[in-house]
């Protein structure tokens, strides 16, 4: 996954554990905008979340920052 997208993975799930506590969830589609002006990125997270590791529509913000952290 290209290194940006690393980044704003952690940025995202950052201000959700802030904002909502440790036990957040979030899909993929927090990454992005609602409008998909970016659809490779999106096809690149949807791979990594759906294929790559069979992660459920909703996890908790932690566990996806871990992983992305740990270079998954």
């Amino acid at each position: 996954m290209r290194k940006e997208l690393r980044a704003r993975i952690i940025e995202v799930c950052d201000k959700k554990i802030v904002a909502k506590g440790e036990d957040v969830g979030l899909s993929f589609y927090a990454f992005f905008k609602n409008k998909n002006d970016n659809p490779d990125e999106l096809m690149e997270a949807a791979t990594w979340w759906i294929q790559t590791h069979e992660l459920d529509h909703f996890v908790k913000a932690r566990k996806v920052k871990e992983m992305v952290q740990k270079g998954l």
